[in-house]
């Protein structure tokens, strides 16, 4: 409660000082946005136990969104929301078996974003709440565990250029790198062995963390809908359309 509470408290904090008056240009522009690329979950008790493999390496993450941004010249807020979906291929060393991990979350982003020269570069905190969380085993077998895993907070850090359009009208593709900060799984889910189903692997690791991750492509279609300026000298400023 305590982290969500700051992270409402960045969001405030943000909005009201690019809200203050000052000589540049303030703007706003919204925007819808997808993303692709690897996704993963790191648990330190399962990497270490040789019962299971991570060598299987990263699955395909996907996530569609929209945004909406307060900028003042090349500072930016942009807030966020998005549906991302995760995987994370395994395998059972003893049975000889593979399976995934497959995992599906809201996500609330709030990014400062700096944009000059035709590019931008963005960094700020995402909360993440969980909507479900599955093992799927082989013979078809679905294992629903998603009480066994908790809403959490990860970095975001991200960087691309502008491909197409205007003022009023511009496409961006960027790369963008998120990493769990705190524990995506409650007790009660190191308990029931999540989410590997065996509780033995955290006998020497009582406390390890899951930590979920991703690194991909970020494309994002923006509009401009308009700017805070003065029509002139002692005159009271006014929303205008690009």
């Amino acid at each position: 409660m305590k982290k969500l509470s700051l992270f409402f408290a960045f969001i405030c904090f943000s909005l009201f000082s690019f809200a203050q008056p000052k000589g540049g240009v303030t703007w706003f522009d919204a925007g819808l946005k997808v993303k692709y690329g690897a996704s993963g979950l790191f648990n330190k008790a399962l990497s270490d136990s040789p019962d299971y493999d991570y060598d299987l390496g990263l699955s395909g993450g996907l996530g569609l969104g929209a945004r909406v941004g307060f900028n003042y010249d090349d500072h930016g807020l942009a807030l966020e929301f998005m549906i991302n979906r995760g995987s994370q291929p395994m395998e059972d060393m003893i049975n000889g078996t593979t399976f995934d991990i497959d995992w599906s979350t809201y996500d609330i982003y709030a990014l400062y974003r700096n944009s000059s020269n035709r590019g931008y570069f963005e960094i700020g905190p995402k909360y993440s709440l969980i909507n479900k969380v599955e093992r799927l085993d082989p013979g078809d077998n679905t294992v629903t565990m998603t009480d066994d895993f908790q809403n959490y907070m990860s970095a975001v850090v991200g960087f691309g250029a502008n491909l197409i359009g205007s003022e009023a009208f511009f496409g961006m593709l960027g790369l963008r790198f998120e990493y769990g900060l705190t524990d995506a799984m409650t007790d009660v889910g190191r308990t029931n062995g999540s989410p590997v189903g065996n509780a033995n692997v955290y006998a020497n690791n009582a406390g390890a963390s899951s930590n979920l991750a991703f690194a991909g492509i970020v494309f994002e279609l923006n509009w401009g809908i308009g700017y805070y300026a003065k029509a002139g000298c002692g005159q009271r400023g006014r929303m205008m359309k690009f």
